[in-house]
Parts: C-alpha cells; sequence; structure tokens
C-alpha cells in the first residue's frame, strides 16, 4: 500500500473525476440509426483506452455495428469475491440545442455546475466509477477478488449491451454490483418493473354521417381504457403504498385512430390503438396483470359480434429487490457512512436500469450515485462537483468494504 495524505488523494481523485467526465460528455453518445457516429463507439473506444491506460485486463465486443460493450477487470491476484460496477455510455437526445443555456455537449463548469448531456445521467458516475478503481489501483490498497467496471451501450434503449454483457458470461462470478446512476447517494435496494403493452382494437370503417354501418373501435377502446383505470386502483388496493417505491401504474400513453391512412373527422375508423406503461411494485405478478388485462378484451369483445382486439407485450422488465442485510448493500452504508459522517437514505428506482437484468441473473445489485435524481433527461442537465467528489469517495470506499475479506468457500 502506498501511504497517501487524504487530503492528497481526493483533490487528485476530484481532478481526475472532472477532467474525466468532461472528456466522456464532450464526446457525443446519442443513439441516432443511419447518422454518421450516431452512437456510443467513439465514447466507448475512449473509456476503453483510458482503462488499458490504467493498467486493466480490457475487453471491447460489438454488441451491434457501431455499439460496443467496454468490460475492464482488475484482479488483485487473490482470493475474494468479485465487485461490478457498472455505468452506461449512452445517453437521450439534447433536443433542441437553442433551448439549452450551455452547449449541451460543452460540459462546461459554472458556479460549481457542470452542464451538458449525460453529466448527470450517466457519464458523471462513469466517470466516478473509474476514477475510483484508477484511484485505488495507484494506492495499491490492499484488496481480495476483482473489480469488474461493466461500460455497456443502450440503457436508454432496449438494454441490448447488458444483456449481451450477460449472455457472454462476464456476470456468471459475479457477487454484488452497484449501477451507477443519479440518486443523490441514496442507497436505492428496490426498482419498479416495467411492462410496455400495445392493444389494437378492430372495427369496420364508415361515415361518419352513418356510425351504425361500422363499427367504432373507438368507443370500444374507450371501454377498455376505463377498465384499465378500475384494474389500476384494484392494484394499488391490493398492494399498497410500496414503502421506497411509491404507487404501482397503469398508464395509457399514445391513442392512435385510425392506426395507418389519414385521419379524417367525418370517418369512423377501422383500427384504435393504445400503449401502457405499466410499473410495478415488489408484490406484483406481471403473470396475473397480463391475464387480467386479457379478461378486459374478452368482456369487451363479449357479444359484440364484429369487434375483436388483442394484446401484444412489447417488453417486460420485473421489479428488483435487494435485502438491506445483503453484502453489497452494507459494503455501501458503510462506506457511506465513512465518507459523509452520516446515515444513508434508503430508496428506491422509480424507472428500470441495466441492473435489472443483472438481477435476473441472479446478482445482489444496489443503485447510487451523485446527481440529483430529477434531472436526468431535461434541458441544462447539470451534476454538482461537489456530488462527483463525494461519489468517487463512496464508490471508492465501497469497494475496499466489499473486497477486503477472502471470499468463503
Amino acid at each position: 500500500m502506498i501511504l497517501i495524505d487524504e487530503k492528497a488523494r481526493v483533490e487528485r481523485d476530484t481532478k481526475e473525476v472532472v477532467d474525466l467526465t468532461q472528456a466522456l460528455v464532450r464526446i457525443p453518445s446519442v443513439y441516432r440509426p443511419g447518422v454518421k457516429d450516431g452512437n456510443e463507439e467513439k465514447t466507448a473506444h475512449y473509456a476503453a483506452a483510458y482503462l488499458e491506460e490504467m493498467g486493466m485486463d480490457v475487453h471491447v465486443e460489438e454488441v451491434e455495428p457501431g455499439r460496443p460493450n467496454v468490460i475492464g477487470i482488475y484482479d488483485t491476484k487473490r482470493p475474494g469475491k468479485t465487485l461490478l460496477f457498472e455505468g452506461h455510455t449512452d445517453v437521450v437526445t439534447e433536443g433542441d440545442p437553442a433551448r439549452w443555456t450551455y452547449d449541451p455537449f460543452g460540459a462546461e463548469i459554472v458556479e460549481g455546475r457542470m452542464y451538458g448531456r449525460g453529466t448527470n445521467d450517466t457519464k458523471g458516475n462513469l466517470a466516478c466509477a473509474i476514477t475510483a478503481v484508477h484511484s485505488l489501483i495507484k494506492d495499491e490498497e490492499e484488496l481480495n477478488g476483482k473489480i469488474i467496471l461493466c461500460i455497456p451501450c443502450d440503457e436508454e434503449g432496449m438494454m441490448i449491451g447488458i444483456k449481451h454483457f450477460i449472455q457472454q458470461g462476464w456476470a456468471r462470478d459475479v457477487d454484488g454490483a452497484v449501477i451507477c446512476e443519479p440518486e443523490e447517494n441514496q442507497l436505492c435496494t428496490a426498482q419498479k418493473g416495467a411492462m410496455r403493452i400495445q392493444i389494437d382494437a378492430y372495427g369496420r370503417q364508415a361515415h361518419g354521417a352513418m356510425p351504425l354501418s361500422g363499427l367504432n373501435p373507438n368507443t370500444r377502446m374507450a371501454k377498455i381504457i376505463t377498465a384499465l383505470d378500475e384494474l389500476e386502483q384494484r392494484e394499488k388496493e391490493k398492494t399498497g403504498k410500496h414503502e421506497l417505491l411509491g404507487w404501482p401504474s397503469i398508464t395509457p400513453t399514445i391513442l392512435q385512430a385510425p392506426v395507418s391512412g389519414e385521419p379524417q373527422i367525418n370517418v369512423v375508423p377501422e383500427q384504435c390503438r393504445t400503449t401502457l406503461d405499466i410499473r410495478t411494485v415488489p408484490g406484483q405478478d406481471h403473470e396475473a396483470l397480463k391475464r387480467d388485462i386479457q379478461q378486459i378484451l374478452d368482456r369487451t369483445m363479449e357479444g359484440d359480434a364484429g369487434f375483436d382486439a388483442e394484446m401484444i407485450v412489447l417488453e417486460e422488465r420485473p421489479w428488483t429487490k435487494t435485502d438491506r442485510e445483503n453484502p453489497v448493500v452494507t459494503a455501501v452504508a458503510e462506506a457511506y457512512k465513512k465518507v459523509t459522517g452520516k446515515a444513508p437514505v434508503y430508496n428506491g428506482v422509480p424507472g428500470a436500469t441495466d441492473g435489472t437484468f443483472l438481477h435476473l441473473a441472479g446478482i445482489p445489485i444496489l443503485t447510487t450515485g451523485g446527481g440529483d435524481r430529477e434531472v436526468p433527461h431535461q434541458v441544462d442537465e447539470y451534476i454538482d462537483i461537489c456530488d462527483l467528489v463525494e461519489t468517487t469517495q463512496l464508490y471508492r470506499q465501497t469497494a475496499l468494504e466489499f473486497l477486503q475479506e477472502p471470499k468463503e468457500s
């Protein structure tokens, strides 16, 4: 171990994490199919080169053309557990740059805040994880086991990056994972599940002046949506308000008729579509929910000759829950106390993260990181420099706590 004054170490790490965050944010990585450099490739290769310079064992795997995952491994060569830090390279669109006060990819620092797309979600936290591991390596801290830096593509989409990471076997021996997302350094031990469902209602086109000569799918869809609202209320009564995640929800988001062709005010459409964004909490059964929705469609079709409706499950992500006594949670909790001098605050993630699929792979997860949790995806996205400093030290200390003892056989 190299002895270094704590104040000097924090100052050293602070400069690194600020510089690295700026470098990552200044490489746009919004996924835009068909647009030159409209993917995560440049950011991923920058991160890979950075990890190689740190002395890590680095692997770059292309998930889709121009969309690589980066995996960095620090092996202490001593028997022990494996800790994973995960932070994605993609960011959502900046929208209209004219609405931004600062260049969305400029990473400008103004009065202690860095502005730019990805500063908060989640290039800042990715930089914290990389800097934390680099700090441990430079100080030759005596750890047992391994640290894996998982840097996948496509968290903001269908999460193909983390799925590929798991399919390739990288998660097989991981004992605990910290998901690096903006959560104000609260310890998030639960995540809402998600289902995205499409419902299509089929009728028969007709003149608006003679609606009885056709069959209006819109009025039938209205009955379905009303019944879905009633189902949501029953689910709330059944589950109650979750202590970390709040209420479950069934939210119609898109209502479209006709589904194809040009809409016209005096034409009854032949098809109507709605999409549902369903968010679930621990205790809810996704299969039961799907059966309940199908029963609503069946009841609406019953006795209504010529009317048809179908449900398509577009995507499904389960809710997650990690016990507070799990070693990865206790390690982060102890690290938080040592870094801040305060007791940790526990919370839940209102949406899904890449951790959802690590959880499905049997890995205990905890989500935490710096940044206001209300800021992601907004215009003038930012992160406070003090958050980058605290999060870097939180991740560093977490590794020290989690990897201090040899792994039990």
